[in-house]
């Protein structure tokens, strides 16, 4: 019985890196405002002014503006990270 010699991976394509790089910026653009959502809402839940008649809804729209102004940040962090990672990872095989 022949065994096969054990050889190292092939290095990752770089269409293979770009898409990795692609999937993680979804991701960054998604998760990233649920996070920051919940965050914003614990810090809101703290604050003795947010629900008072002198608010006006001012904490409920931080809330939603600083949700949303997170979308496009999280997903260049998600392409960042995960490109560095790919191109990282290629490097240790080659």
């Amino acid at each position: 019985m022949a065994t096969e010699p054990v050889t190292a991976p092939a290095p990752l394509s770089g269409w293979r890196i770009f898409g990795k790089a692609m999937l993680g910026t979804l991701i960054g653009f998604f998760a990233t405002p649920i996070v920051v959502f919940a965050l914003v809402l614990v810090m809101i839940s703290f604050d003795k002014v947010c629900g008072t008649p002198g608010d006006s809804g001012g904490c409920e729209m931080g809330l939603f503006s600083i949700t949303v102004a997170s979308a496009i940040p999280g997903a260049i962090i998600g392409f960042i990270v995960n490109l560095v990672r790919g191109l990282l990872k290629r490097r240790r095989a080659a």
